[in-house]
């Protein structure tokens, strides 16, 4: 089996040959290639000739335009700042929606329109020309409190949810229009999956998560469903009190950080919910040894049990060693996925 054949066997419930490995890889892509990250953030052909490079060395399953979470905000008219050799970052102290009554008069961006999202659909159309038959291609937008976040200020926004849940919710609608539309030309430019960052969501607590957040995720993975593709969701930090929602969503592939057991998600999302991570991505992959790496693997492959896809709790550190790399990618084409 090749990446994509193997990524589609294991998200149609059929057996394939070994353990997918789909780590998150953006810095230590740009690193690999020699290439300044501001210029991987910025130019789609140098973002999508680093991952195809870097996935070809350690033989990874799929191939993303992750960059930054700051595209859609960008296109948006939010103040971003841009970096030599950093990721792009949004500044929060100057958001766009300081004052939220602008919501009302926001136009959502035309995807297509020239803009950063543009970009990231013209490195979807590259990585899909040239390896979308041996790899999974994986675009990516911003949930709901992720993006709100980024528009109205992270600090903000959490106030907000005391003080003016209508205006969230309105955030929080107006976000899940932009990501659908965004989410759909990356389809027609020809990606697989669409992934769905919302780290903020880690963030709010269970009571907020089920009133605010999760409608809204869940209205967002079913218009991506019902546009015929797969989501993978990824919520960085511990949501470890939000597992059972997160399992209601009906996301094709779960991603966990390491402060959330696998073994607790296993429980709270049942036996089929396809579960992938979630080593320590400093302490473990980048700083212990081989050993250590295929070791950890190892214990979350046994905690997860079947459907299990091998990776770290979020992005691989930029200066990780590349042994490490390496025993990761050992770990997973040596084990055959537990049926």
């Amino acid at each position: 089996m090749n990446g994509r054949e193997r990524m589609l066997a294991m998200l149609a419930g059929q057996p394939v040959d070994r353990l997918p490995l789909t780590p998150i890889v953006m810095q230590f892509c740009a690193d690999q290639c020699g290439v300044k990250y501001g210029d991987y953030v910025k130019d789609y052909r140098v973002l999508a000739d680093c991952q195809m490079r870097t996935a070809e060395k350690f033989d990874f399953d799929l191939v993303s335009n992750m960059s930054d979470p700051a595209r859609e905000a960008f296109d948006c008219g939010a103040h971003v700042e841009f970096y030599e050799d950093q990721p792009a970052a949004l500044v929060d102290t100057d958001s766009l929606l300081a004052d939220k009554t602008k919501l009302a008069t926001l136009k959502i961006p035309d995807p297509l329109g020239g803009g950063r999202m543009h970009s990231a659909i013209k490195a979807i159309e590259v990585l899909k020309s040239q390896m979308g038959r041996e790899r999974l291609v994986l675009g990516w937008v911003e949930g709901p409190c992720a993006e709100g976040a980024d528009l109205r200020g992270i600090n903000t926004l959490m106030v907000d949810f005391f003080d003016d849940p209508v205006f969230v919710r309105e955030l929080f609608e107006f976000v899940v229009e932009m990501e659908l539309r965004y989410a759909r030309a990356q389809i027609d430019a020809g990606a697989d999956m669409i992934g769905i960052g919302d780290a903020a969501a880690s963030l709010v607590g269970p009571r907020f998560y089920e009133e605010f957040v999760w409608p809204y995720e869940k209205k967002l993975v079913d218009g991506l469903h019902a546009m015929g593709t797969r989501v993978r969701l990824h919520i960085c930090g511990n949501t470890s009190r939000i597992l059972e929602g997160m399992g209601r969503l009906g996301c094709d592939i779960v991603d966990l950080d390491y402060l959330a057991p696998i073994e607790a998600a296993r429980r709270a999302m049942g036996p089929n919910q396809i579960l992938l991570g979630n080593l320590n991505p400093v302490a473990t992959c980048r700083d212990a040894s081989p050993a250590e790496v295929a070791a950890g693997f190892a214990e979350c492959h046994h905690q997860a049990g079947a459907r299990f896809i091998v990776a770290p709790g979020c992005e691989v550190v930029r200066d990780t060693p590349l042994d490490n790399i390496q025993a990761m990618a050992n770990y997973a084409r040596n084990h055959p996925a537990i049926t």
